[in-house]
């Protein structure tokens, strides 16, 4: 089996080749540059240097979101347009569950924390048990202090990883009620070995879809529809009508 992992889902860039269980290669990148400057370039590389016929792909795995709203677009176009050319599924992998995977074998409860901006995070909570991961709270959006709560209600030690600790960091100190530590660097944030670990089960599973069907999952609306939704209420609230409405 072999599959190619995409995440473009954050800061981070990261392809990687998973071949009959073995990573063969992968490439991550956290810089000032745009994923839409890197990732292709990033994916002929490692295509160039593993000497990888595109056709022998079994699918491709892309991290669906949720995350930044470029950069999940530039994934999925990217997976599609791949996908679409060699006929072959794509494998949409829950971004935070992703996440998670990097930790996968860990023995404390995994909370990963995405920076979702507006003082909400993209989170979970996750556990591994005879080596499976199991989801004790699906991917979701919410402001730091619920997660937090939901950590110390269940009152294990925690391990947080992803982009949002720095971030975050001094709030979980001041609120956690749980021992908990960071994950070291190399885990910390998204990587494609891990969508393409990840992938390769939900693959033995069935857990794919047409590359014309492959949509990005964001959990919420864009800056732009959300002003465009409060722009909307404002109007009604106001009794007065859109410009150009007719009655």
């Amino acid at each position: 089996m072999k599959i190619l992992a995409i995440d473009s889902s954050g800061l981070t860039a990261s392809c990687a080749v998973l071949s009959d269980g073995i990573i063969t290669a992968e490439y991550t990148t956290d810089y000032a540059k745009t994923h839409s400057q890197t990732l292709l370039p990033m994916i002929d590389e490692i295509v160039r240097m593993t000497e990888l016929d595109l056709k022998e792909l079994d699918a491709v795995a892309v991290a669906q979101g949720p995350g930044s709203f470029t950069g999940l677009r530039i994934g999925a176009a990217t997976a599609k347009g791949l996908c679409m050319a060699i006929n072959k599924p794509v494998i949409p992998v829950p971004t935070v569950d992703g996440l998670a995977y990097n930790l996968a074998g860990c023995g404390d409860i995994i909370c990963p924390l995405m920076n979702a901006r507006r003082s909400e995070t993209y989170t979970g909570i996750y556990e591994f048990k005879n080596g499976e991961m199991n989801i004790i709270k699906p991917q979701c959006v919410l402001p730091l202090s619920a997660i937090i709560g939901e950590i110390n209600d269940i009152g294990r030690p925690a391990v947080f990883l992803g982009d949002g600790v720095e971030e975050f960091l001094s709030a979980i100190k001041e609120t956690a009620k749980v021992p908990f530590n960071i994950a070291p660097p190399h885990l910390k944030r998204q990587r494609a070995g891990s969508v393409a670990a990840l992938g390769e089960r939900l693959f033995s599973r069935g857990e794919t879809v047409d590359a014309t069907d492959f949509a990005p999952v964001y959990l919420r609306l864009s800056q732009a529809e959300r002003e465009k939704l409060e722009k909307e209420r404002a109007l009604q609230d106001s009794g007065s009508k859109p410009k150009g409405a007719v009655s």
